[in-house]
């Protein structure tokens, strides 16, 4: 997109001293906002909240030094969307990991101020490029309020005249100051499928605490769900409606060493936990009809 298009989206959509379209890195556009809240950032490419730094705290997401800013690839870090599969597509193993909209330019539809904060809207459709991969015709919505919490809302329309079945992540990775030392609590006696063991089904013991590379499915997660940093001295709580299940993942050194993106040792510093809804959890949504999932990260002290 170039400055012309983008100076004329900030014309449209940017409220002064608040909320900014602008060029970011590698010259991609972004919602760059600000207020007693604190800041945040949201690019164009793939809908992606790249920051969130709550007034008189730590920035909150994790953003790789070695992420790639161009268009077809995923920016390692921040909130990515997956969608309409999650991981690698069950029936084509050449078709993009975690599905497409990460990878594409959205539309900006709105930025407003609300008693909750600054919210920016974006879309993106289905269409020729989308339709080479996934045959589903919809309308994806990304509705994000950046204030003293973060809110995200997905919210998918079926536009077709055939069912739709489809996977959804939010794909956040919450920055830590060292993986080792970080647990997770919410999780308790919760059924999980584990990633790393050829997804067999576990039962989650007390805390979620990672000595090794972690990839679980948590099933049926409905509470909320604690991230504690003990050197950062915080935690992170995850809230989330429509959402059945919930990923926890961390690649650790062995599978950081495959990822170009990753810059060395980053692998330490982030853990996603993911609203969700994947396998057997995937929605099934009738021409017509809208699914909304949300999920809203909190800060607090320790």
């Amino acid at each position: 997109m170039d400055s012309i298009m983008v100076a004329e989206l900030d014309r449209r959509f940017g409220i002064p001293a608040v909320a900014k379209v602008c060029d970011g890195n590698d010259g991609l556009p972004r919602v760059l906002v600000s207020g007693s809240f604190g800041h945040g950032e949201m690019y164009l490419h793939g809908a992606h909240v790249t920051s969130w730094k709550p007034a008189g705290k730590d920035e909150v997401l994790f953003i790789s030094t070695k992420a790639r800013w161009e268009e077809g690839q995923a920016i390692r870090g921040g909130i990515p969307i997956c969608f309409p599969w999650f991981r690698a597509k069950a029936d084509d193993p050449r078709a993009p990991a975690h599905g497409f909209v990460r990878t594409k330019t959205w539309q900006l539809k709105s930025i407003a101020e609300t008693e909750a904060g600054i919210s920016v809207t974006m879309f993106t459709e289905s269409d020729e490029h989308t339709q080479r991969w996934w045959p589903g015709e919809f309308r994806l919505e990304h509705r994000v309020t950046f204030g003293s919490e973060l809110s995200l809302e997905l919210l998918c329309t079926n536009t077709g005249a055939a069912p739709l079945r489809f996977e959804e992540a939010l794909h956040t990775y919450n920055r830590v100051a060292d993986v080792e030392r970080v647990r997770v609590q919410g999780l308790d006696s919760i059924r999980f499928l584990d990633n790393t063991d050829s997804n067999k089904e576990k039962q989650q013991r007390g805390d979620v605490v990672m000595a090794s590379q972690t990839d679980n499915a948590y099933l049926d997660t409905e509470s909320p769900i604690d991230l504690f940093d003990p050197d950062m001295r915080r935690r992170i709580r995850l809230t989330k409606a429509n959402s059945r299940t919930t990923v926890v993942w961390n690649p650790w050194r062995e599978g950081a060493a495959g990822l170009r993106d990753l810059g060395d040792g980053e692998w330490k510093q982030f853990v996603c936990v993911e609203a969700s809804n994947i396998l057997d959890a995937a929605v099934n949504l009738a021409p017509g009809r809208q699914h909304r999932m949300t999920a809203v990260l909190n800060v607090e002290k320790l």
